[in-house]
């Protein structure tokens, strides 16, 4: 399901005192980043947030789970992106406190990913 123009404006004026957020279309959905870091996920019109084990308590504790998708395999995979709670988008304080939390986890996450290296092409 295809990410409305003014959802992803409405997720990026929420987010706003983050910094310069991004909304990058992506596989139907779409990517909410601050600088190159992913924290959180558009699909249809909800918006899912980066959760690790620092954060995903909270989540839980208002009874929101994980996105789920169905790759091809046919095995329902869930993703470390947890839904938002809905009373959240009335307050905006701790909504940002939600975000910069799942700019920790997304940060964390990335950290622990080995180092890419860029390989040579020949001739270039």
């Amino acid at each position: 399901m295809a990410v409305s123009d003014e959802y992803k404006e409405f997720v990026a004026d929420q987010l706003g005192p983050l910094g310069p957020v991004r909304i990058r279309n992506m596989f139907g959905g779409a990517g909410v980043y601050l600088d190159d870091l992913m924290f959180g996920l558009i699909v249809g019109e909800t918006l899912f947030l980066k959760a690790d084990e620092r954060n995903r308590s909270d989540f839980e504790a208002e009874e929101m789970g994980p996105f789920l998708y169905e790759p091809p395999s046919g095995k329902t995979v869930a993703m470390s992106y947890y839904e938002l709670p809905e009373r959240l988008y009335d307050d905006p304080d701790e909504l940002v406190l939600w975000a910069r939390k799942a700019l920790d986890a997304a940060l964390a996450a990335k950290s622990a990913q080995p180092a890419r290296r860029k390989t040579a092409r020949p001739g270039i």
